[in-house]
């Protein structure tokens, strides 16, 4: 039988609900083989991870999201089997986690101006780890009734033209690939499909990651449709990338994404776990 794998996950260390090791304790209740952490700009919850997955007889892959700015738009690459150890991507990670400090005091200033007081404060109740992200105060303001739920919140206050949306000012694409290669790691796109890219940008995209030594792409993830993995299958072929399978599970409120249920790999994909006996320290 097939392993079960879900390279895409996430913990309070940055947007998730779930522990490091409540993460990997719900990964093994959904009989997910190998678990990838794989937290926003931070790697604070791979030793609790490890520890858990150890316990609970699972594989965990050490990961980051690395937040970067292309084109002016918010591109996530995802760090596969890396080392946390690494200096390179901790002064890279470093940074990122400060202009995300600067971010959530900008946020809360411009909410406030709009009546709605108390955010940053808000926001730091439900942020336990490394960081401060918009869901944090996302899930502020669903609870004082500001929205019905999360989507809600972002479709009406935290994206462009809406009242608490900060540009993101986050790493180039050179610079979150080579990070992640300095880490030993394998560089991912992340939900390609999510990105409002038109075709011909979402090429360049892939061409210019390709060209920075960018490894693989997030096939199927549950941002895609099915008609989304399709297309990313075709991409990944074309860019001769390896195919990654995650779930994006920030924790169980989120109900309609759960760990590990997602659909496998389209056939004609190359996994990027296929020779992870000599490229990731799993």
């Amino acid at each position: 039988m097939p392993l079960i794998y879900d390279l895409h996950a996430h913990s309070i260390v940055s947007d998730g609900s779930l522990t490091p090791a409540e993460l990997v304790a719900r990964a093994k209740l959904m009989g997910v083989d190998v678990l990838a952490l794989t937290d926003h700009d931070a790697t604070d919850g791979l030793a609790e991870a490890g520890q858990a997955a150890t316990e609970q007889g699972i594989i965990l892959v050490p990961g980051v999201e690395v937040s970067v700015t292309w084109n002016g738009a918010t591109i996530h690459i995802i760090g596969l089997g890396i080392d946390p150890q690494c200096a390179a991507l901790q002064e890279g990670l470093k940074k990122l986690r400060e202009f995300r400090k600067w971010r959530a005091g900008e946020i809360a200033r411009r909410l406030s101006a709009k009546g709605i007081d108390g955010a940053l404060e808000g926001a730091e109740k439900f942020a336990t780890g490394a960081l401060i992200s918009r869901t944090h105060f996302a899930r502020f303001l669903v609870e004082n009734g500001y929205a019905r739920d999360i989507r809600d919140v972002f479709k009406r206050y935290l994206v462009h033209n809406k009242p608490g949306y900060v540009p993101g000012q986050w790493a180039t694409l050179e610079e979150a690939v080579s990070w992640i290669n300095a880490a030993g790691g394998q560089a991912v796109v992340a939900h390609p499909g999510r990105y409002r890219l038109t075709a011909s940008k979402l090429r360049q995209l892939l061409a210019e990651f390709k060209a920075c030594g960018g490894a693989g792409l997030e096939v199927v993830s549950s941002a895609h449709s099915q008609s989304d993995c399709l297309t990313m299958a075709r991409y990944s072929a074309q860019f001769d990338f390896l195919a990654s399978r995650g779930s994006d599970y920030h924790g169980p409120e989120h109900i309609w994404v759960e760990l590990g249920k997602i659909p496998p790999l389209p056939v004609e994909c190359q996994p990027i776990w296929h020779n992870w006996q000599s490229h990731v320290p799993v």
